[in-house]
This record gives C-alpha cells, sequence and structure tokens, in this order.
C-alpha cells in the first residue's frame, strides 16, 4: 500500500510539474567566468583607442600598449569559446587591478544582467578570437552591443580584438554565417553564399567608418576576398570610399584616442582605399573585375612603425601601391 502510494505521489508531482502544450525545459543560464586579481570594482583614468591584432601569436608590446591605456583598471574579455587564457598573461603583463574573461557563449548569457554590468565597469575590453559568427548571433542587437557601444563612444576606455575579434570591430564586418570564404571562391563570384558582409549595425567606432577588416592576411592569402569585400561594399551600399585594413599574424595596429595608429609586431599591416574607383564588373555568378584599388603596406616593428591617420586615411612610413582584378586574378601593381 505505502509503495503504491508513493507511486501515486511521483505520478501527481511529474503532471504538476509538466507543461502538455510544450514539455521542453527551461533553464537559467549559469554565466562561467575566470578572474585573476582583486573582485573589487575600481575607476580609473582611461585613454581610448582600437587595438587592431591580426591573430596567432599575440604581439605583447600591443597589448602592453592596450592595458596601460586602462589606467590600472579592470580588464574584460569576452569570448564564446576557450578558457582563461588571457588572464595571467595580461594581469603579469602590466599593472592592472584585475582581468576577467566572461564566456558568452549563447544568446540568453548576453541578457545576463550581470553580464552589462561587467563590461560597462571595465577599464579596458578585449575580443578574444574564436568564430565571428557566433559573436553576432550571441551578442549582436543585445545588451553586450549596447555595453560595447558605451566603452566606445562614452567611457573612452581601449578596445582591442584579434582575429574573430577583430573582425567585427568595423562598421562593415565578414560576419562568416556560412563559414569562411576564400580568396579564390570570392573572386570568381562576389556573390558566393559565403560572401556575407554586415554592416553599421553592431560595434559603432568613429575611426572605422565605411571599414572592413581582415587577419591572417597573407599567411593565409586572404587579399583577394578582402578586395571582394570592398567591391560588394561599393555596388551594394553604393560606397565611394569603402576601405579595409588587414593585418597579419603577429602584427597589430594600434590607434590611440585622436584616430593615429602605428603598426607593431614581426610582419605587415595593409590598408585598402577604393576612393575614386568602382568595380567594373561585380554580379551574382561572374568574375570580379577592377581596375584600380589603392592599397598601402607599413611594415611592423617592436617600436611601433609608420603612420595610420584613420581620420584623413592618410599614412606614412610604408609602401604605396595598387591591386587590380582581371578574370578573378589578383593583380598588384
Amino acid at each position: 500500500m505505502i509503495k503504491f502510494l508513493l507511486n501515486v505521489l511521483g505520478i501527481v508531482l511529474l503532471m504538476a510539474n509538466c507543461d502538455f502544450k510544450n514539455t521542453s525545459l527551461v533553464q537559467t543560464p549559469a554565466l562561467k567566468t575566470y578572474l585573476i586579481g582583486d573582485s573589487t570594482d575600481v575607476r580609473t583614468q582611461t585613454k581610448g583607442g582600437f587595438l587592431l591584432m591580426g591573430g596567432g601569436k599575440d604581439v605583447e608590446v600591443a597589448i602592453k600598449w592596450f592595458l596601460e591605456r586602462s589606467g590600472g583598471g579592470d580588464v574584460v574579455v569576452i569570448r564564446s569559446s576557450g578558457a582563461d587564457g588571457y588572464n595571467k598573461f595580461m594581469f603579469d603583463l602590466h599593472k592592472v587591478n584585475s582581468v576577467e574573461t566572461l564566456m558568452l557563449d549563447s544568446r540568453d548569457k548576453s541578457y545576463l544582467p550581470e553580464v552589462a554590468k561587467k563590461i560597462r565597469n571595465a577599464e579596458a575590453l578585449f575580443i578574444a578570437g574564436g568564430d565571428q559568427w557566433n559573436y553576432v548571433k550571441y551578442w549582436k542587437d543585445s545588451p553586450v552591443e549596447d555595453a560595447i557601444n558605451y566603452l566606445i563612444n562614452e567611457k573612452k576606455v581601449p578596445i582591442g580584438g584579434t582575429s574573430a575579434g577583430l573582425a567585427i570591430l568595423g562598421e562593415f564586418y565578414f560576419d562568416a554565417r556560412n563559414d569562411t570564404v576564400t580568396s579564390p571562391e570570392a573572386l570568381e563570384n562576389p556573390y558566393n553564399e559565403k560572401v556575407t558582409i554586415g554592416n553599421k549595425d553592431f560595434i559603432a567606432c568613429q575611426y572605422l567608418k565605411n571599414t572592413i577588416t581582415d587577419s591572417h592576411y597573407t599567411q593565409r592569402s586572404r587579399q583577394g576576398r578582402h578586395i571582394v569585400f570592398l567591391a560588394r561594399m561599393a555596388k551594394d551600399f553604393g560606397l565611394n570610399n569603402a576601405r579595409g585594413i588587414g593585418i597579419d599574424e603577429q602584427t597589430a595596429v594600434c590607434i590611440n584616442e585622436n584616430g593615429i595608429g602605428k603598426v607593431y609586431g614581426i610582419n605587415d599591416a595593409y590598408f585598402l582605399d577604393s576612393s575614386g574607383s568602382k568595380p567594373e564588373k561585380c554580379q551574382i555568378g561572374e568574375k570580379l573585375s577592377w581596375s584600380s584599388v589603392k592599397a598601402y603596406k607599413i611594415s611592423a616593428s617592436l617600436e611601433g612603425n609608420g603612420s595610420f591617420d584613420a581620420n584623413t586615411w592618410k599614412m606614412s612610413g610604408g609602401i604605396a601601391y595598387s591591386y587590380s582584378v582581371t578574370d578573378a586574378k589578383l593583380i598588384e601593381k
């Protein structure tokens, strides 16, 4: 009898916790964080700026430049995969109050009040590498996006990104929603389903207007696809000055609060400018043709080389040249 009553009670409890119209289990997402340093929030005097890093091994001198601009405050790292790889590295590299990594690997987590609070309280924000489509689908049009733009445009703190973290910082961005795309694929058909570009609807950085970034640049031969991105920006959005910044691995472009940048590391950074030129052919299913796109290459150094003015798009300390595309072949002049 007792066993029978226990069985009945179990059934009643099960029915009480079921919604027969929707039996899916809803759980509150648990935020995974990693912290090194003092958990007490501090306020310091910051300097704005942007650390644009091309992936691969991190450029220590550039990250130190980024950390110095935090004024020794709290550094927040956001990502959707990996772990706490930046915590001890940054904490040991330059004196800061704390480094905290937030694992934002779902859209639900982007809406947790504690996430926006942690980001808004930061004196520096770094976006790690990973998959930029995850960053777009998890963070875009969420409190995370609002918090990032608050840091850039109101609080004026340094913002950094590497690889996928770099990819989302431009006003235009390759979102990789259909996976990555190679240069030959893009040049053969600028409207290949893998060429997916977001525009003016995510990160709002005044110094990256009309600009799309790319990383692992010459190591993965991405110059051709970068030109295609510019062609699509000109064709689809009517830009007369579509621009691009391509950055090699182990290389970083550091842009200060006034929009003036230098190139740090061991390889090169590339600045593309389509001003005064539009592609002759940029159509669905047809090879790209474009007679001239201006380019400028600045070789990096550990002390910071060259000069890039994001306000005027004028550069010095490097080499000027141009690209053309004929029959889907990229030609450097």
